[in-house]
């Protein structure tokens, strides 16, 4: 039954997404599009933070490496759609690859330390790299990317339409791989990496994977960036990014497929209303996200079951138990295990 509610809010949600350019504005329009590209990017984060238990604040290095990949490519070589995209999603999986070898084999805060270091090592190395990247000016003038031959995807309709279809595939191939052995085996590393180790599983290997498939996801969600804003900037790679990414998914709820999109909803709307009446709209922002860490940790996503636990009286009071989530794990490493 949840299974088939989840498809149904699923197809919804794309539903209600493929009419918004007939129900909003221009600027209505421009916000959404944002929204949609980073809901791929808190999405990608998503596997290493949620599913993973890899809480990374390097994330906007794979951002930026596939912003700056499709825009070198489209200014040097050709801006067909397709080309700037796999170029994109090929370096940045590469990247993961690199810093997932090293940040995989330490864990808690050694961890999160290397994942940021490395992020800054690739900032400066867009910052101080001026004659490919720009510098500290960025890139400008990238072009509008071409679907078949000379037909450019250049209207802001065309453009949300492109990135829908984009974060569509994502979001139903991230429903598939997730709930597949594979994704169960992210999940028992989260929830007790020594019993899969126990079980004959190479966790390093599959925390490297996790990162390669993030990373690359999170250089699409850099390279939908360039499509719409046409420029790129070295603050594209800054760990602040990565800090954002993260508040979208914790706030969003952390180990859900709907959580981070709820999550980036929520900042980039929160962010744009509040810096068009204060210049502290990100002393707002921060204690809005204390505020859910300390009264909401799971997330938006958790509100809807929250109220019907205080309207439902309860009968008598249920036994602990363990999550029927890492339940769920267990039987299906155990019943459809994957290669170690």
């Amino acid at each position: 039954m949840n299974a088939t509610l989840r498809r149904i809010g699923l197809a919804i949600l794309l539903i209600a997404l493929c009419a918004v350019p007939y129900l909003v504005s221009a600027y209505g329009l421009s916000i959404m599009t944002e929204i949609l590209i980073f809901s791929v990017f808190a999405l990608s984060l998503n596997i290493l933070v949620g599913y993973t238990g890899l809480v990374s604040l390097g994330h906007a290095a794979y951002f930026g490496v596939g912003a700056y990949t499709a825009s070198l490519v489209a200014i040097h070589f050709s801006n067909n759609l397709f080309l700037t995209l796999i170029c994109a999603l090929i370096i940045s999986a590469i990247v993961a690859f690199i810093i997932g070898f090293f940040c995989s084999r330490v864990s808690g805060f050694y961890f999160l330390m290397l994942t940021l270091a490395f992020s800054q090592m690739i900032y400066g190395l867009v910052y101080r790299w001026g004659k490919l990247t720009g510098g500290d000016n960025g890139l400008s003038g990238v072009p509008r990317p071409a679907l078949l031959g000379d037909l450019l995807i250049r209207t802001p309709v065309q453009i949300y339409y492109l990135i829908f279809v984009v974060f569509a595939i994502v979001l139903l191939v991230l429903n598939i791989l997730l709930r597949s052995p594979l994704g169960q085996i992210f999940v028992g590393i989260r929830e007790n990496e020594a019993r899969v180790r126990s079980m004959g599983y190479n966790t390093t290997l599959y925390k490297n994977l996790a990162f390669v498939i993030a990373g690359a996801l999170g250089g699409v969600a850099g390279s939908l960036y360039s499509y719409f804003n046409g420029f790129v900037s070295p603050k594209d790679v800054y760990w602040t990014l990565s800090g954002e990414a993260l508040i979208m998914v914790l706030i969003g709820g952390a180990g859900t497929l709907i959580g981070p999109v709820l999550g980036a909803a929520f900042l980039v709307l929160l962010e744009t209303t509040l810096s068009s009446y204060t210049d502290s709209w990100m002393l707002i922002v921060g204690a809005t996200f204390i505020l859910f860490v300390v009264f909401l940790p799971k997330g938006i996503v958790s509100i809807g079951p929250l109220l019907v636990r205080i309207l439902r009286v309860p009968k008598r009071r249920p036994a602990p138990a363990r999550s029927a989530e890492a339940q769920d794990i267990k039987a299906g490493i155990e019943q459809n295990g994957v290669g170690t």
